[in-house]
């Protein structure tokens, strides 16, 4: 009989297994989190229609800039409102992009940007300056907008021809150039229902609540769990497999019991992304002795499967679930 102490590795295996690059995978990830690479990425419908939208946008602004400032300072202007439309077109809801921002940080950092030139000879100082106060306004008036920086910027560096506008710098071409993005973002993002902009026309607004967690097992769940099926600490693996099923179970009651109230009327979210967002309305419900069989009928009133109808027991609803929300006055 051969005992496991007789088998030897094979050298020519350690030698093999030796060129294999065990640690890279390590550094690989230790280098994506120093990056702060994101570990997903948005649908691709997302990124075709935010490549669009900055698309149309831009070139709309380019043709209005060109007009007021001629075409090659133009091209120092727009950056900054490209990268307002990266904001407005990729991240729709974020704070940097609301109108707000956009409003008053371009505008402030123009008019920041335009008295430093004017009142700073020494170009790199009123450059480094013109960035810098903007950045200080920006926080003053709450409107940061991160595409502020170049519009100041372009005011210190830009050509004769935008100098030569002065302080009409800050309506034409800058507040012209918000406005017509702005507008493009409005009706163009108005098509999505998951990403009408600005975040205001959304026709549903989270409701204050919590949001549905994941099951955790944690050691209270495992010694209830171990009480409960009354085994002692030095268990198989059979035992251990069946006190961390136990466990689970144990988890997704108390997950279960902590679930929201799901309510006739009332509007919820599957807080999901893109166009797999969706928005129920419960139409209807059938309730029964046994909570288990009671049931909700549903119609999607906003988002993927839109009009349809459906049903299923109150608890396969709750766990839909990714927040309740609330109708706005705004139908756009």
């Amino acid at each position: 009989m051969i005992r496991p102490s007789d088998i030897r590795p094979d050298p020519t295996d350690r030698k093999e297994n030796s060129r294999q690059p065990q640690t890279m995978t390590p550094r690989f990830h230790s280098l994506k989190h120093f990056l702060g690479i994101p570990a997903t990425s948005h649908h691709g419908n997302e990124q075709l229609v935010a490549t669009l939208g900055g698309i149309i946008s831009i070139v709309l602004v380019l043709l209005v800039t060109a007009a007021a400032v001629g075409p090659q300072d133009a091209l120092l202007i727009v950056p900054s409102i490209g990268a307002s439309a990266v904001l407005i077109f990729a991240v729709p809801h974020s704070p940097f992009a609301q109108p707000w921002s956009v409003l008053a940080g371009h505008l402030s950092s123009a008019i920041v940007g335009v008295a430093c030139y004017q009142w700073i000879p020494q170009p790199i100082l009123a450059a480094g300056c013109a960035v810098g106060l903007a950045i200080g306004v920006m926080h003053l008036t709450r409107s940061i907008h991160p595409p502020g920086g170049a519009t100041a910027l372009a005011a210190v560096i830009g050509g004769p021809a935008l100098h030569k506008l002065g302080y009409g710098y800050v309506v034409h071409p800058i507040a012209i150039n918000c406005a017509v993005i702005l507008l493009a973002g409005i009706a163009f993002n108005c098509g999505f229902p998951w990403r009408r902009y600005p975040a205001s026309l959304m026709r549903y607004k989270p409701h204050t609540g919590s949001a549905q967690r994941w099951p955790t097992v944690s050691g209270e769940h495992l010694s209830a769990a171990m009480d409960s099926l009354n085994v002692v600490i030095d268990v198989n693996p059979e035992e251990l497999q069946e006190i961390v099923q136990h466990a689970l179970e144990l988890a997704q009651q108390e997950l279960d019991a902590a679930l929201p109230t799901v309510t006739m009327g009332r509007y919820y979210s599957n807080n999901k992304p893109g166009q797999q967002w969706s928005v129920r309305q419960i139409v209807d419900e059938r309730r029964s002795d046994n909570p288990e069989a009671d049931l909700v009928v549903y119609k999607v009133v906003e988002g993927s499967g839109l009009n349809r109808t459906g049903s299923c027991t109150r608890t396969e609803f709750a766990r839909w679930v990714g927040r309740e929300l609330q109708p706005t006055k705004t139908k756009i």
